[in-house]
This record gives C-alpha cells, sequence and structure tokens, in this order.
C-alpha cells in the first residue's frame, strides 16, 4: 500500500440517488485532503465532474492507488473484477442492504476515509476465483469471481443432471436446479441461502453446495481453496444451463461442455476500519446474539 494516496477512484451506480448524495458529500473531503478524485465515466457522472475527472477503464486502473466503492456488495463485487491484479486497495462504502463487503455506514465515511489515508485501516487479502468454459467446438472462455461461480438452470423447469470432480476425482452426480462453487468470501452469498456453510474469510477453502438436489443426501461439500473443482453438464431432456459469476452472466453451458472453476492467481485487497472484527459483523449482519430483551451483546 502506498505510503501516501494522491489519487482516488470513486465507483458506483451514480444513477441511484443514496449512492450518488454521498459522492458528492465525500468528493470535497477527498480534495480538500490533497487527492485527485477519478471517477469511471459514464452518463451518470453529470454533476460531479466539477471537483472529479471522468476518465475511461484503463485510465483509471493505471493512475488510481485506491478505490473507494460506494453502493452495495454487487458494486464492490464489479470493483473486484475491475481491478483484480492491479493492487490497488479497495474501501467500501455501504449504500445498500446487508453489505457484508461494504462495511463502512455512510455516517463513519469520513472518518473512515481519513483512517484509510493514514493507514489505519486493515488490509484483507481476498483470493478470486476463476471459472473456465471449455467444449470440443468452443473457444475457451475465462471470467473472475470474487463470490461464487454459479452452474444453473436456464429457461426450463427441469432440473439439470451433471457431475462434479475434484482434482480429477469424481466426487458425485447430481440432479438438481444447479451448483455453486464459493470461496470463503462468498459463503455468506448464494451459497448460505442454499444451506452451505459460514465460512470465516481468512480460511482457504471452497464452498460446493448444491442448489435444490432431487435427493436429501447430496449436500454441500468443503475443500481447500487450492482445488480444482470440474463439472460436467449431461445431457437430458429439455437441458438448458447458464453459467455466472458474482450473479453476472458469464455463458452458456451445453450438454457434454464442462466449467471448471480453480483459485485465480489474483487477489483483492479489502480496507476495514480499525477495530474490524468479522463475527461482529455477522452478528450485526444476521441479528444475532440478541438477548431475550431485544438487546445485542
Amino acid at each position: 500500500m502506498p505510503a501516501a494516496f494522491k489519487t482516488c477512484a470513486l465507483l458506483g451506480r451514480f444513477e441511484e440517488t443514496t449512492v450518488r448524495e454521498s459522492a458528492a458529500s465525500l468528493l470535497p473531503h477527498l480534495v480538500a485532503r490533497g487527492l485527485t478524485p477519478l471517477l469511471q465515466r459514464s452518463g451518470a457522472t453529470a454533476g460531479l465532474e466539477d471537483l472529479a475527472t471522468p476518465v475511461g477503464d484503463e485510465e483509471l486502473l493505471a493512475r488510481a492507488q485506491l478505490a473507494i466503492v460506494i453502493g452495495g456488495d454487487g458494486s464492490l463485487l464489479y470493483a473486484a473484477r475491475l481491478i483484480a491484479g492491479t493492487g490497488i486497495p479497495v474501501l467500501g462504502i455501504n449504500r445498500g442492504r446487508l453489505g457484508f463487503l461494504t462495511d463502512v455506514m455512510p455516517q463513519d465515511m469520513f472518518q473512515c476515509v481519513d483512517d484509510a489515508l493514514e493507514g489505519r485501516c486493515l488490509a484483507d487479502h481476498r483470493p478470486l476465483l476463476e471459472a473456465r468454459l471449455t467444449g470440443v467446438e468452443r473457444t475457451p472462455r475465462v471470467q473472475l469471481a470474487l463470490n461464487d461461480v454459479v452452474l444453473a438452470k436456464w429457461e426450463t423447469g427441469r432440473i439439470l443432471d451433471f457431475e462434479t470432480h475434484v482434482d480429477g476425482r469424481f466426487l458425485n452426480s447430481h440432479g438438481a436446479d444447479g451448483l455453486v462453487v464459493a470461496s470463503a468470501t462468498g459463503s455468506t452469498a448464494y451459497a448460505l441461502s442454499c444451506g452451505g456453510p459460514i465460512v470465516d474469510p481468512s480460511l482457504d477453502v471452497l464452498v460446493v453446495v448444491p442448489i435444490c438436489p432431487h435427493t436429501l443426501a447430496d449436500r454441500p461439500v468443503v475443500v481447500s481453496r487450492n482445488s480444482s473443482i470440474s463439472v460436467l453438464l449431461h445431457d437430458r431432456f429439455d437441458t438448458r444451463a447458464q453459467v455466472t459469476c458474482d450473479g453476472v452472466v458469464f455463458g452458456e453451458l451445453l450438454a457434454g461442455e464442462q466449467l471448471d472453476i480453480r483459485p485465480s492467481a489474483h487477489r483483492i485487497t479489502l480496507l476495514h476500519p480499525p477495530g474490524y472484527d468479522y463475527f461482529r459483523l455477522l452478528r450485526s449482519k444476521l441479528h444475532w446474539g440478541r438477548a431475550a430483551t431485544g438487546l445485542q451483546r
């Protein structure tokens, strides 16, 4: 991390009122602290350009030393894929709903930005996943994900038949609506809603979770993050499947084709406020630890 940040990228869906309001409040503070703010060029930055310079993605990645994401976890997931491999640390300001990744509340953003500029934030290095689609008549395609890679049925009411392999070793045959392969970071996202475990993000593991399996014996499995997960889709009547990475459509998976998920060489650095505690964050977001009186411990 640079000893002193000079250029900062502001990312978010600025067409949303709450995101735009936070950005408009934060920009004068950044300028007063001696930073040069950059905005990702789009039609939604009008009115913010008096204090910030709109630039294309290539210039933004080349110049930014710090990224501030305003929005929900979806906005931070987008930023993670955008800046993967650049080493730019990310501070997330929550203007969404849960905010597992964007963990700075709007009322605390000025103090947390100052903490980041003065080196008081906790640097949290999170690994990414790499998804690859391969087939006999397909040019291999690759996409990154911070949370999860998901195989799901598409435009059909019928379940999918597929099999999974871990490091080339057969794991199981599945009849299900799909499969979630999540990082420890993504264990609190789609995988959790499918019955997967919550995993401390400091652990180097992957969670493999079937979606609505046809048999109760088909259970989530936790494997090493260094594992390679292969999913082969079988042919059956009305088979239609698609793959998403962090909720963004990656492509269709055809019968006989294969989806491979493996660890990426890229990591993303999240900046947390001083005193950050993952388990306190869980208690807050999931309303755990409440006594009979309704008070939070």
